[in-house]
Parts: C-alpha cells; sequence; structure tokens
C-alpha cells in the first residue's frame, strides 16, 4: 500500500470522525430537550406569576377573616353584655343594640368581600394544579431524553475510539512531515486535506483540472507530492 494509499484511509478516518462527532452534537434528542426545557422555562414564569397573585389575594384573604373574628369576637362580647343584666340604662341598652347591629352589617360587608376574593382564588388553585402536572410531565419528558441522550452519546464516543485508534495506527505509516501538510490542508480545506484524481477531475473540490495539469501529473513519480490546481489539497494518483 503506498502512502497515498495510507493517507486516504487517514482521510477516510478523519471523515467518518467529524461526522461521529457531528451527529453526537446534533442528536435529535438534544433539540427535543431543548424545547422541552424552553416549555418548561415558560411553565416555570407563569407559575410563579399566578402564585404570585395567589399569594396576594390568600393575604387579603387572610386580612378578611382577621377582621371578621375580631368583629364577631366584639359582637359575641356586647351579645353576652346586653343579655347579663348588667347594663339597665335603656339608652345603653339601645346602644349597645345599635352597635350589635353595625358589627353585624360590618361583619356581612367583610365576608361578602371574602367571597369575592374566594372566587378569584378558585381558577387560580386550578391553574397552579395544572402547571404542576405540566411540570411533572416535563421533567419525566426532559429525564428520559436526558437517558437517550447519554446511551446515543456511549455508542458514539465508543465508535470515535475505536475510529481513532485506526486512525493513529495508519498515520503511523505515513511520515511526519506529509501528515503535518496533510493537516493543515484539512484545515483549510473543511475537512478534506486529500483527494483522489478521477479522470481529469479532483476528487476534494470536483472540478476539472487543465489538460496539461493533467498531463504533468502522470509524469510524477509516484511518491512525489501533487497538489489540485484549483483548491490545493493533495492529489493521489
Amino acid at each position: 500500500m503506498s502512502r497515498w494509499d495510507i493517507l486516504l484511509s487517514v482521510q477516510e478516518h478523519d471523515t467518518q470522525i467529524d461526522q461521529a462527532v457531528h451527529r453526537r452534537i446534533a442528536l435529535p434528542a438534544r433539540g427535543e430537550l431543548d424545547k422541552v426545557m424552553v416549555t418548561l422555562g415558560t411553565i416555570e414564569r407563569e407559575a410563579a406569576e399566578v402564585e404570585g397573585r395567589r399569594h396576594d389575594l390568600g393575604r387579603d384573604q387572610q386580612r378578611l377573616e382577621d377582621g371578621i373574628a375580631t368583629l364577631v369576637d366584639k359582637a359575641a362580647q356586647h351579645d353576652k353584655a346586653l343579655y347579663s343584666g348588667s347594663v339597665t340604662n335603656p339608652r345603653e341598652l339601645q346602644a349597645m343594640q345599635e352597635e350589635i347591629a353595625a358589627l353585624q352589617r360590618r361583619i356581612s360587608q367583610l365576608e361578602d368581600q371574602e367571597l369575592e376574593l374566594m372566587e378569584q382564588i378558585e381558577p387560580l388553585d386550578a391553574d397552579l394544579v395544572r402547571l404542576a402536572d405540566a411540570q411533572v410531565a416535563g421533567d419525566e419528558a426532559a429525564e428520559l431524553l436526558r437517558a437517550t441522550i447519554a446511551e446515543a452519546e456511549v455508542s458514539i464516543d465508543r465508535e470515535l475510539g475505536q475510529l481513532r485508534s485506526e486512525r493513529a495506527e495508519l498515520s503511523g505509516g505515513v511520515d511526519a512531515e506529509l501528515i503535518t501538510e496533510y493537516e493543515t490542508l484539512r484545515t483549510q480545506g473543511g475537512g478534506i486535506g486529500i483527494a483522489r484524481l478521477v479522470g481529469r477531475s479532483c476528487g476534494g473540490c470536483h472540478l476539472g483540472l487543465s489538460a496539461v495539469e493533467v498531463d504533468r501529473l502522470k509524469k510524477l513519480a509516484p511518491d512525489e507530492t501533487a497538489h489540485c490546481e484549483e483548491c490545493g489539497r493533495l492529489l493521489a494518483r
């Protein structure tokens, strides 16, 4: 096997390595996971907003409940005093009855306000349940996708390890200077450092060479280095 055949094999391994690396990066599951994470982020923001509104309404509800409890207790004290017999003055009794009635009216007003708050809170609680369920479903989907990605990475990494091992063994059969030139050209040529001359065309850039150039290449010694006049890549004849 000539050094050009060996270098072409190295190129083939490098191409396969590049493809495997690209597959690893561009796993479909990665894109799916990204979408799931975007959805989870949206759910988290929506839940935070709903929880904030629910917290504010809950605080207002607690304030009303505390106010109602205070008024109920006050009305109960007045009612107890009213029927205890400790107050005998008619004016004081009438004033006490009016105070109890006012307290009851105020309690009724606060209870109506509390009912309105509860009606506002109910759909928010339903939203929080819905969002929590969506969060759980999203977390489960993300976990499955991560497992899929990890499994695929293990498989690709195993493939890459084999390819790189074979590539290292092949490149050892080519002199260091030629390998260095190949690596440089491969970097400049989008991953292709050497190509075979097929007829009058370069297998790297697929452009036709002039008849004069093809004739010149044919007259070169087998081990002599040749380059494509169009793209500059190494040419194997």
